[in-house]
């Protein structure tokens, strides 16, 4: 229910924006000045991804709250604009600002010393000056990283659990985030079939290079499912598109990543989600109780349900909410180890992670 009113809420707050410049939707308040702002990444703001999973945090605690929020989309994807959109924002009376991703990092690399006096709320990446051989965090910017290995690792381990044994793992670009979810999952999908001491799992892997639809990235799903493929966990922005229209075509079945995407396919059976609107509600929530933890760069996990799986709309039919409360407090409990894409300063590579029930093959 309260999923459902959280959703009616944020359509009510979508229905009432105004696109204007860079400008977007505001709260309904008469004021012109607005305390909690989200700059998008030149998506918009229902992008099923990192900008609606960040804004819906937002609108929730201000709406409980009554505190007036806007956020601001970008006319480019370039560090000046992201700058451009902060000017904004602050000018209008932000003392909180949203950046959801990576690409934020230059820009709030700047802005934390152009405005000293605003909170930074920064997902999935750190301060750098853009060629990241200079990192800077001050006390006014809270870093917030996500477990994806977890994540992953969780996805695996129920496509297994279900009963798939041809899985796939089609991620976007190799960057760091997307390399955490796929190493997790293929360790995943081995803990579970440890537990089941079966053998003969096939996992296909490759990254497209790019986070967008294509038909090429279509196509090569495609051919996969048709190959005998069962569930293709899509991890990198756009490219789920594409493998759900895949999917689609060839009765095969989908994981999502990072926010619930159960609602864009029927094939998506589960979504490895990182609970971004949670994170950014607990982050502004502290500020107004003047405990705001800037100057840290934290990485949520499974031990503060920073990461997990959409069990309420998952299409499982064999893996209970038993089953995965139980693996989900071995991860709590750190009774599980997950390979990531660094060991220490040294680079982790795919062949490296130990399997034995799980064949991986590698893809160009």
């Amino acid at each position: 229910m309260m999923k459902k009113l959280l959703s009616l809420m944020l359509v009510m707050v979508l229905g009432i924006s105004v696109l204007t410049g860079c400008s977007g939707g505001d709260s309904d308040s008469g004021s012109n000045t607005y305390e909690l702002a989200l700059i998008t990444d030149v998506g918009t703001i229902d992008d099923k991804s990192f900008n609606q999973g960040a804004w819906e945090g937002l609108v929730k605690y201000a709406t409980e709250n009554e505190i007036t929020h806007k956020y601001y989309q970008p006319s480019e994807k370039t560090t000046d604009a992201y700058l451009s959109s902060i000017d904004l924002a602050v000018k209008a009376g932000a003392k909180v600002v949203v950046t959801p991703g990576y690409l934020f990092e230059p820009a709030v690399f700047k802005a934390q010393d152009t405005y000293p006096d605003v909170k930074f709320i920064l997902l999935d990446g750190t301060p750098q000056d853009g060629t990241y051989t200079e990192f800077k965090l001050n006390d006014n910017v809270y870093s917030v990283f996500y477990a994806e290995e977890q994540a992953g690792f969780l996805a695996g381990y129920a496509a297994v659990k279900e009963g798939y044994t041809k899985l796939g793992f089609m991620g976007g670009m190799a960057v760091p985030a997307v390399v955490r979810f796929g190493y997790g999952f293929v360790q995943g999908a081995e803990y579970a079939a440890g537990e089941m001491g079966i053998t003969g799992l096939d996992v296909k892997y490759n990254y497209t290079g790019d986070f967008k639809a294509t038909p090429e990235v279509q196509s090569k799903a495609a051919s996969w499912y048709q190959g005998g493929t069962e569930v293709i966990f899509a991890c990198g922005g756009a490219v789920g598109n594409s493998v759900m229209a895949a999917a689609e075509a060839s009765s095969g079945k989908v994981i999502g990543v990072d926010v619930d995407q159960s609602a864009e396919s029927a094939t998506v059976i589960t979504s490895a989600m990182k609970m971004l609107g949670q994170s950014v509600y607990d982050a502004i929530a502290a500020y107004y109780a003047d405990s705001f933890p800037g100057g840290v760069s934290a990485t949520l996990g499974a031990d503060v349900d920073g990461v997990g799986l959409p069990m309420e709309n998952s299409k499982f039919e064999v893996f209970t909410q038993a089953d995965y409360d139980a693996i989900y407090a071995k991860l709590v409990a750190g009774e599980i180890s997950i390979m990531k894409d660094k060991d220490g300063d040294a680079e982790v590579k795919l062949a490296d992670i130990p399997v034995s029930a799980v064949a991986v093959e590698e893809i160009a």
